[in-house]
């Protein structure tokens, strides 16, 4: 018996790096997995017949589709997977797992992954921080979150106590 289809799925181009791409998500991340690897029936512009052409996967329960469409797409800003994290080692470890594995650091919480999607490592404590209904917690809090890379969950906590 085959998976039911979702209703709506997240679907990423890729240079030819869906399936490691996705392997990489489903040891990073919890409620994560490789659902399934299609391969081209035939030759396609990127790919020979019998390449991985498409594959399905879930990235902390959210329904994916990488698709090896070749260079002509690269992956920008645009469109990038916001994780909450509870704490500075959740946080850390999602952190220190992409930039280990080929990914660049940005700012704000930002990083990009090897295969080029971008992802926001992004503490609830921020978050939160944000949406106070005293604007000069949200200042504070904004104001030290654009001094960072990886977001400092005690930098916040400390910006939001003024």
């Amino acid at each position: 018996m085959t998976a039911p289809i979702a209703r709506n799925t997240v679907c990423l181009w890729y240079d030819g790096g869906a399936l490691d791409a996705a392997r990489f998500y489903a040891e990073t991340f919890p409620d994560s997995q490789v659902d399934g690897i299609f391969k081209a029936p035939s030759d396609f512009p990127s790919g020979k017949k019998g390449d991985v052409l498409t594959v399905t996967f879930t990235v902390l329960g959210l329904p994916c589709l990488g698709l090896n469409g070749g260079p002509a797409f690269p992956q920008t800003e645009a469109f990038s997977f916001q994780v909450a994290t509870g704490d500075q080692a959740e946080t850390d470890r999602y952190w220190n797992a992409i930039l280990a594995n080929g990914g660049q650091p940005s700012a704000c919480g930002w990083c990009k992954d090897r295969w080029g999607v971008n992802w926001q490592i992004t503490p609830r404590v921020l978050t939160r921080a944000l949406a106070d209904p005293d604007p000069e917690v949200g200042r504070r809090a904004f104001e030290a979150m654009m001094t960072m890379t990886c977001i400092d969950v005690a930098a916040i906590e400390a910006a939001v106590r003024g």
